[in-house]
């Protein structure tokens, strides 16, 4: 796959999973644009100083002021929705602001993204892609149980691409989505000690299918949930 001359925004990549995006992407020629709310986490990214790669602080992508500031005089062919928030809790034990916390960071912060990305795009008149990144328990409900405010959110994500897939589709905008199951990361597996970590897909594996939906190369792929889950 070639990015090259392709400028690509990817959310989150300053994550494990954004990281191994961001790697990719770096690799096969494109210039990125990261959003990052976490001064830590933009401290160890690994790119940090390379030319083709521009960190922008954003407060919060659940605000409309802040996703235009990344999106802003961008040419832009592909943007990549990996930013979002986990938090476990029955229905019993989630009040609104729980709720409503999950459905910021995911499903709000992932709209505005794709409605930023969709605007640049058709003002290009280039085309693009788009890939969000939604979750296992948005194409399997029930094993949200015990995690439903972020199972809302994820779903809202897996419907959002598949209307907006079909929304843009004449624009020569392909929208496309992963759902991943837990993966194998060193926050998983400090949480999880006792998992079984090689059943869990590696970061870069999942990488490998954002980057293809997101690469020229995918010529006829939209609307689709991808479940991205290994052995899981």
């Amino acid at each position: 796959m070639d990015f090259s001359g392709k400028h690509v925004v990817v959310t989150g990549g300053t994550g494990a999973l954004g990281t191994a995006v961001a790697a990719g992407l770096l690799g096969m020629g494109a210039t990125c644009t990261i959003p990052y709310t976490h001064e830590a986490e933009a401290q160890r990214f690994p790119h940090r100083g390379d030319a083709k790669v521009k960190l922008i602080a954003v407060s919060d992508l659940a605000d409309e002021a802040a996703v235009a500031k990344v999106y802003v005089g961008v040419a832009l062919w592909a943007s990549i929705h990996i930013a979002g928030g986990f938090a476990p809790g029955k229905v019993a034990d989630t009040g609104k602001a729980a709720l409503m916390a999950q459905i910021d960071s995911n499903l709000v912060s992932c709209f505005l993204c794709c409605r930023a990305a969709v605007n640049a795009m058709i003002a290009a008149g280039s085309g693009g892609r788009i890939v969000n990144v939604a979750a296992r328990p948005a194409l399997e409900q029930r094993s949200g149980a015990g995690m439903t405010a972020y199972t809302i959110a994820k779903s809202g994500v897996a419907a959002l691409t598949i209307a907006l897939a079909e929304e843009v589709a004449k624009d020569g905008i392909l929208v496309n989505a992963v759902a991943p199951s837990i993966m194998d990361t060193a926050a998983n597996r400090k949480a999880m000690p006792k998992a079984s970590f090689d059943a869990w897909p590696k970061v870069e594996e999942v990488a490998a299918t954002i980057l293809f939906l997101a690469s020229p190369d995918n010529q006829v792929t939209r609307g689709a949930i991808v479940p991205v889950y290994g052995k899981a």
